[in-house]
């Protein structure tokens, strides 16, 4: 599946031809250079890697600057591979251009980290209900996790308090609000994961 890598610049709204005002994610994307081409023969599948955001020298590792060297492209920061069909090579450069006639794309990101929350927050739960009779203190609590006797275990998967968020999470199916090729932004409709500045892969 062909994708570009992008970085979430914010949220706006925007209003739609029948007057509606519909929120939308601000991404900026590309331009992503094409800083290796892996092939059947080679490497066992196709596939094109994409760097996106220069770098400088210096903070580049020796390895990766040699593999920067080899396909005659500067230092990268982020990198990621796509499918793309046709003939393409090392250098080629590919733009927002590229989501000129798509509808519809989706976008990866990774979701804003909560840290250690209880399952109020982090499953729903509607708690206990109860506050009198000694229930002061337990109106957050999950309640039973298991029989005792049988099966005298917890189940896997069992709803409990954990970390919530940090997590590579898919918003599919977003719809193409605008294509602003001079400024290498894309408008979707609704939210994306992450937070503002984060990386996102945009797949068509």
């Amino acid at each position: 599946m062909p994708g570009l890598l992008g970085k979430k610049i914010g949220m706006t709204s925007v209003f739609s031809a029948d007057g509606k005002n519909v929120p939308c994610t601000v991404i900026e994307v590309g331009p992503c250079v094409v800083t290796q081409v892996k092939t059947v023969e080679k490497d066992g599948y196709e596939a094109l890697q994409l760097g996106f955001v220069e770098k400088k020298d210096k903070h580049t590792t020796k390895p990766m600057a040699g593999h920067f060297k080899k396909a005659g492209v500067k230092p990268q920061r982020y990198l990621a591979e796509f499918k793309f069909d046709g003939e393409h090579k090392a250098g080629e450069e590919f733009t927002v251009e590229l989501l000129n006639n798509v509808e519809f794309v989706d976008v990866i990101g990774t979701s804003k980290g909560k840290g250690f929350q209880g399952v109020v927050k982090r499953h729903g739960f509607g708690g206990v209900g109860q506050t009198t009779h000694g229930q002061d203190d337990r109106q957050r609590a999950p309640g039973s996790i298991g029989a005792c006797s049988y099966p005298a275990k917890v189940f896997k998967g069992m709803r409990m308090a954990g970390q919530m968020g940090n997590k590579r999470c898919t918003a599919q199916n977003l719809q193409v609000i605008k294509v602003l090729p001079e400024n290498n932004l894309l408008m979707v409709k609704g939210s994306v994961p992450g937070s503002k500045g984060s990386i996102v892969i945009i797949e068509m």
